[in-house]
Parts: structure tokens; C-alpha cells; sequence
């Protein structure tokens, strides 16, 4: 019998920013949070794309989301509510980043909490891959 191996993702620790920050740096959940963020933007049109820089990757993605907030959040309100939907993220979130965050616009606040949940949804799924391969 094998003996089970513990995952390197602790669930209980991706609520915060902070928390999520020693993942930005990890080359593969970088890769698949771009790959997740294209495939939730394409189902609504839009076009993100990745060039692979794990080093630049926050920015290159916040860069493309942030210019598809401001033109949805100027009148495309029904692509906005089905997108967060999609995406899994509430108003509530948004909501209370803008608080933290006072100096920031609106479409900013959302693009960043964008990065953050499609992360989260990656190290989840592999957390519980990895949970699933232990044990076979």
C-alpha cells in the first residue's frame, strides 16, 4: 500500500492576495491560470492571449483583461453579470477590493480579482488531481 503524499497546495491558505503571491511564481500555474483566463474570455468573444514570459504573465493578462473591463463596464452590463457568473466571482468580492484598493478604477479592481480566482480555480483542480492520484 502506498503511503499517501501531501500536496504542496494548502487550501485553507488561497483566501488572501498575499496567500495566492508564492504561486505567481510557479512556471506551470502560471501557464494554466493564462489558459483558463483565455478559455472563460473566449466563451464571451474575447480575445486574450499569452505569449508564455511566465516572468511578465501578471501583467501581460492584467494588461488585455483590464482593456475588456473598461469597455464592458461602460455599457455591456449583461456580458459583465454573466462573465463574473462564469468566472465565479462576486459582487461582494469586487466590493470590498475597491475599499482596499480606493486608488484603483473599477475595471482594474476586476481584472486583478479575475487573476486571483482563475488561479484559485488551477491550484484547486490540481490540489484535488493530486489528491486523486495518491489514492490509486
Amino acid at each position: 500500500m502506498m503511503k499517501p503524499q501531501k500536496s504542496n497546495i494548502n487550501l485553507s491558505k488561497l483566501n488572501t492576495e498575499l496567500e495566492l503571491s508564492e504561486y505567481y511564481k510557479k512556471q506551470e500555474y502560471i501557464r494554466q491560470t493564462a489558459a483558463q483566463i483565455i478559455k472563460d474570455f473566449a466563451e464571451f468573444g474575447l480575445e486574450i492571449t499569452f505569449s508564455g514570459d511566465t516572468d511578465n504573465a501578471y501583467q501581460e493578462l492584467f494588461d488585455q483583461l483590464n482593456n475588456h473591463m473598461e469597455v464592458i463596464l461602460a455599457g455591456q452590463f449583461h456580458m459583465l453579470f454573466n462573465m463574473l457568473y462564469r468566472i465565479d466571482l462576486s459582487e461582494q468580492a469586487i466590493m470590498k477590493s475597491e475599499a482596499l484598493h480606493p486608488d484603483y478604477s473599477k475595471s482594474e479592481v476586476i481584472s486583478d480579482l479575475i487573476i486571483q480566482r482563475e488561479l484559485k480555480k488551477v491550484l484547486i483542480r490540481s490540489y484535488f488531481k493530486e489528491q486523486g492520484n495518491t489514492a490509486l
